[in-house]
């Protein structure tokens, strides 16, 4: 039996995002339980679809005790404010200074933190803890499939373990695995070889999905290779949205010699590489992609699902742009839903009004983007709610919303959910909450790039992928990058990044 100590900080990172993540947006968590330190976090994780919750069930079970040290996450955003960064850090390592005498660590993270003053939070806070437990003490992390992992990371790390699954329906599962792996570490004593290779190519954010080729046959065939020698493989596709030298896909082996961790490494960098092409998938314009909903809409016996991508709050937008919502109402969809726009000065108008009550409400114009115009329009109110309920889809597991003051507002053909906090549109209970049942609706458009497929691909008949304007840019090629790696192709087949003229 061991004592492992558990602490950690998950943060995406969109560095060309409007809006920093100060220490305020740890506490506050959004659907996530707020940043913690000691007792108090154990039973706030318990049960909910978070790789930490995941790990310290079953390292439980598996007849370990734990130690709590100090754990937040923040919706993704720009970067994390080095006050932030180096307040969650030191509380850590103030823990871990603290704590009883224990025997390996395990840090919760996502791969993929940016802040004011370092390209490579998680590495940095990885090195830290190190030099803190020294040499010997096993560390081993979890991470986001998003994770822009970096050789930093690894060589800090025994043991990196990711997702599998986007939507990262498996989040708890993963802590679980990694339980299970650092649980095998201890009882033989060993520490594997690793191997770690970068993928010269980024992949857009929608065409990472798991639910779909080629990333589905690379997870299924990853987990086959693990067994006898191989101890474990990871493939995260990274972040194509974070302006850091390391951005883009990596793979990390691990076996029980160095050269099983090296040729599995080698065998999936190329398995990987040959499949550069199958990355890639049609994008519509809003005005395109809703013609098309329409179209498709007139003989489908279920809701046409329309992902506005590039105000995915789960990827640094802020879910406040119009674009999409202009499109509806100007191509006079019928039976249509868009959900969430978070306006706290709009929610505030509807809830004086009151239900029943026509108002003119102003979206979009906030974020900064080129062609993210105001969209204005005579609404009519016809719902109210104090934004507080339960998910009940398979992403969002265990989590309890607080949108704040929110209400569902009617233009024309269209109904919107209007609340007050971002939270990405990935569970049917976002639009439930309001009285809209999305399986009665001929068109969704749901403010998220992949995760909403979870809950929302068993009831859709299809789903497109629209690029209105916004932060999360769904195409790497048009970002305006800095700070990439010369060498790196900065979209799957496309030109190869020189650096900045």
């Amino acid at each position: 039996m061991a004592l492992i100590a558990v602490g950690g900080i998950q943060h995406e990172t969109n560095t060309f995002a409007p809006t920093k993540a100060g220490l305020e947006a740890f506490q506050v968590g959004g659907s996530r339980p707020p940043l913690t330190t000691g007792p108090d976090l154990f039973p706030r994780i318990k049960g909910k679809n978070l790789p930490i919750a995941g790990f310290v069930e079953r390292i439980e079970a598996l007849d370990h005790f734990t130690h709590a040290l100090t754990w937040g996450t923040a919706a993704p955003s720009d970067v994390v404010t080095e006050h932030a960064f180096e307040h969650i850090a030191g509380k850590i390592l103030d823990g871990l200074r603290a704590a009883p005498p224990y025997d390996a660590v395990y840090l919760c993270l996502h791969g993929a933190m940016v802040t004011e003053h370092l390209e490579d939070g998680e590495g940095e806070l990885l090195r830290r803890v190190r030099d803190l437990i020294g040499p010997d003490k096993p560390l081993v992390a979890s991470l986001d499939l998003h994770s822009n992992t970096t050789p930093l990371m690894v060589e800090m790390a025994d043991l990196l373990v990711a997702y599998r699954t986007y939507p990262h329906v498996d989040m708890a599962d993963t802590g679980a695995r990694t339980a299970r792996l650092l649980d095998e570490m201890l009882r033989l004593g060993r520490r594997p070889a690793k191997a770690f290779r970068q993928i010269p190519f980024l992949i857009p954010l929608n065409w990472q999905c798991t639910m779909m080729q080629p990333a589905e046959g690379i997870y299924e065939r990853l987990g086959a290779r693990e067994g006898g020698e191989l101890f474990h493989a990871s493939f995260t596709p990274g972040f194509p949205a974070a302006d850091i030298h390391h951005c883009g896909p990596s793979i990390f082996t691990y076996g029980w010699n160095e050269a099983t961790a090296e040729g599995a490494a080698d065998a999936i960098a190329n398995e990987i590489a040959g499949l550069e092409e199958a990355f890639a998938g049609r994008i519509y314009d809003p005005d395109s992609g809703v013609q098309e909903a329409m179209r498709l809409a007139e003989t489908a016996t279920r809701p046409i699902v329309i992902a506005d991508t590039q105000d995915n709050p789960g990827a640094g937008g802020d879910s406040n742009t119009a674009g999409m919502l202009r499109a509806l109402v100007e191509n006079r969809a019928e039976g249509a839903a868009l959900g969430l726009m978070v306006d706290p000065a709009a929610a505030e108008i509807a809830h004086r009004a009151g239900v029943g009550a026509e108002v003119n409400l102003s979206f979009g114009g906030h974020s900064g983007f080129d062609g993210d115009d105001p969209f204005e329009a005579l609404y009519k109110v016809e719902q109210l709610h104090d934004g507080r309920f339960d998910a009940t889809g398979p992403f969002y597991k265990g989590a309890e919303f607080n949108l704040g003051p929110s209400a569902r507002v009617r233009v024309g053909g269209t109904e919107v959910v209007l609340g007050c906090n971002k939270v990405q549109m990935a569970d049917q209970a976002m639009y439930r909450f309001v009285g809209i049942e999305p399986t009665e609706r001929n068109i969704l458009v749901n403010k998220s790039s992949v995760h909403f497929r979870a809950d929302f691909a068993p009831i859709a008949e299809e789903i497109l992928v629209c690029a209105a304007p916004g932060p999360m840019i769904a195409d790497p090629a048009d970002l305006p990058w800095r700070r990439l790696r010369p060498g790196i192709r900065i979209n799957p087949l496309g030109p190869v990044w020189q650096g900045p003229a």
